[in-house]
């Protein structure tokens, strides 16, 4: 991710309708102040990555950005929770979620010495329970939580990849 990419990072989620945010288990009246989104994300870039409480990979096609990965809850050496988002309709269900997740994972294993990386969707949200079931996540639970600070409480499917795993 470049600094011009935040911006559109938060635009996605700030200007998504409230039925597609609830699609991906996210609740639009939970999303913070895009400024001080802007901002918190701003000072996260500049932050070394045993500092990095968010870390953002942003995803091309025609060298224009069409999507993200990022993780959060890191723990240096240990393991992180992943996230994947397709900004454009235009360019899902077209198998590049897939390829853009592969790719992704490596740098987080490699920047942040992981061992164990971590996804949990919405059980509804059906694409990235596909791709990474495709990759060789493996399924370990299945429960009810409010998984993150945008999200609503729902059932989540927690995925687990090791390095070791990945890379085999």
């Amino acid at each position: 991710m470049s600094e011009s990419d935040i911006k559109k990072i938060v635009d996605y989620f700030v200007d998504a309708d409230i039925e597609y945010l609830k699609g991906m288990g996210a609740d639009k009246s939970k999303l913070p102040d895009r400024e001080k989104w802007i901002e918190k994300l701003h000072l996260e870039f500049q932050k070394s990555y045993k500092e990095k409480k968010f870390y953002y990979i942003i995803w091309l096609v025609d060298n224009q950005a069409v999507g993200h990965s990022n993780i959060n809850n890191i723990n240096f050496g240990e393991s992180a929770t992943m996230h994947l988002h397709l900004w454009k309709n235009n360019i899902r269900k077209k198998g590049l979620g897939l390829e853009f997740v592969k790719r992704s994972i490596p740098y987080y294993f490699k920047n942040f010495e992981l061992k164990n990386l971590i996804c949990e969707p919405y059980s509804k949200n059906i694409a990235p329970n596909k791709v990474l079931k495709k990759i060789g996540f493996e399924l370990k639970r299945t429960y009810d939580t409010t998984p993150g600070w945008i999200n609503f409480h729902q059932t989540v499917n927690r995925y687990e990849l090791t390095k070791k795993q990945f890379y085999e």
